[in-house]
């Protein structure tokens, strides 16, 4: 069993991971139904390196894993971790020396190795990718250095995971080929019939995994100078992905050196890895590419929290993130229905970006006036959370940045507006401008807007107050709600409610 406190739910939970090619730790913080990274380092020991030819681990792989696996196991001790597993794939699982290499690492550090098998190597990445894309539908492919797993997924469906198959063509086995560049594609095409899996994502997403083809999607990200550096749910075509994957397969190390500032041992796998994903795309037909920054370790981590405790990791996070970082009382659903009269018709996937958008918008209350705008766009745009897509996160990020006041021709936006279309960026403005106007009236004091109605009507925005009182009449009210009402081109009213109602004058 993994080293952990049985007496509670995990609140830390440490993930080792021993793959073919690096040794990754990484320490998730939970907060509340979702995970988030504290920690993640990862050291390149090529375990993996020549096993096709030799049949067993590379030995100064070994010498290093050794090392550091010490440093990962007593690190996570000392960040007070709950749960503590380390798990080893195809490497160990194939080497005729892998079972007494991770008896010696159990000597070691006193924690039991895990030496998976392919399939559940594959449902574990497969349980990742859905975790931080719930609604996923197509096939997984997770590039370790010594094989691929591919996974069927689909949200929709009692089991999500479907069948799989894990296919020995990482890059490090296709190594011992060189530079002939004929004998590592007849490999690879040797080894498809093995996969009928991949005919699943003919017309869907093919949802990669492993550092190589995210190495791919950085490449790509700089080469196309596409304004937000997030992996997660980064995607490309099928036609454009094709073409650069051709480019990438044909370049040695130093001309790949020259583009970017990748690690050279991670660079020495990216042609072969693009040669693989690319005979994958040629078989399966996806429509599209998606690349995931979730894997196995979030499919190990989120299996260890209680299933009913499973929630939407962008609500969760930013949930989570309210109560940390905004003003004592901060209720993002109370404001959602505050609002809701003057947006009645959301969808449920757009009611989800503002009911997040509402929870975030206190975070930025302890920054310096100037530049809560700025740290309030660029928190929500960047936050770590997944279940995410990058248009939803400039969407989020705009709200914010009106929210806190700011201008419509800021350039901190640059990042954000190329992901939007004009009417969805507008939208999203308004929706700030809404919260602006929320905190305005009622100082944080959120249960004060129980005595202030917001409304459309008849191309109207009407502003409903008590019948009497000043609390909620001044030039800073009546400011904020014009600049609403121009954005959202509605003219606007403040009328009295005929009923006295008690108020605080």
């Amino acid at each position: 069993m993994p080293d952990r406190n049985h007496s509670a739910v995990a609140s830390r939970i440490a993930v080792v991971d021993v793959g073919s090619n690096s040794l990754r730790l990484v320490v998730y913080e939970r907060l509340g139904a979702t995970l988030l990274p504290l920690l993640n380092e990862k050291v390149m020991c090529a375990l993996g390196r020549g096993i096709a030819a030799t049949g067993r681990l590379n030995p100064d792989g070994v010498a290093l894993a050794f090392a550091n696996v010490q440093r990962f196991v007593a690190l996570a001790r000392a960040l007070a971790v709950d749960h503590l597993a380390i798990i080893a794939t195809a490497a160990v699982r194939e080497a005729a020396d892998g079972a007494a290499f991770a008896a010696e690492i159990e000597a070691l550090c006193g924690i039991p190795v895990r030496i998976i098998d392919g399939g559940e190597e594959g449902r574990l990445s497969a349980a990742g990718v859905l975790a931080g894309i719930p609604y996923a539908d197509g096939v997984v492919g997770d590039l370790g250095g010594g094989s691929v797993e591919l996974v069927r997924v689909d949200a929709t469906t009692t089991p999500a995971v479907g069948a799989g198959v894990s296919l020995p063509l990482g890059p490090l086995r296709l190594a011992e080929f060189g530079d002939n560049r004929k004998a590592v594609i007849e490999q690879i095409e040797a080894a498809l019939p093995a996969a009928p899996v991949l005919r699943e994502c003919a017309g869907r997403a093919l949802y990669l995994v492993g550092g190589a083809w995210r190495a791919i999607a950085r490449l790509h990200i700089e080469q196309t100078r596409y304004p937000l550096h997030i992996i997660h749910q980064y995607k490309i075509a099928r036609r454009p992905a094709e073409a650069f994957l051709e480019l990438i397969a044909a370049q040695s190390r130093r001309s790949l050196e020259r583009v970017t500032g990748m690690s050279r041992r991670r660079l020495e796998v990216v042609p072969l890895a693009a040669t693989i994903l690319r005979r994958l795309i040629a078989a399966g037909k996806p429509d599209r590419l998606v690349f995931s920054a979730f894997g196995l370790r979030e499919g190990y981590a989120y299996g260890v929290l209680p299933g009913g405790e499973r929630a939407d990791p962008l609500i969760a996070g930013a949930m989570t993130m309210a109560r940390r970082q905004s003003r004592p009382g901060n209720d993002g659903d109370r404001l959602l229905r505050w609002i809701s009269p003057v947006f009645p018709r959301l969808n449920e996937a757009r009611r989800r970006l503002y009911r997040a958008a509402c929870w975030l918008s206190d975070t930025a209350w302890t920054e310096h006036p100037d530049y809560r705008a700025e740290l309030a766009f660029l928190r929500s745009l960047r936050m770590p959370v997944g279940a995410i897509e990058h248009s939803e996160r400039a969407f989020i990020a705009l709200a914010m940045h009106a929210r806190y006041g700011g201008p419509a021709d800021d350039p901190v936006k640059t990042a954000a507006l190329p992901l939007l279309d004009d009417d969805a960026a507008a939208e999203a403005r308004s929706l700030g401008l809404a919260l602006r106007l929320a905190y305005t009236l009622c100082g944080g004091a959120l249960d004060l807007l129980d005595q202030v109605l917001l409304d459309a009507k008849s191309n109207t925005l009407v502003l409903e107050l008590p019948a009497s009182g000043g609390l909620f009449v001044g030039e800073a009210v009546q400011r904020r709600l014009d600049a609403l009402g121009r954005a959202m081109g509605l003219a606007t009213r403040t009328e009295r409610r005929l009923n006295p109602t008690p108020v605080l004058a």
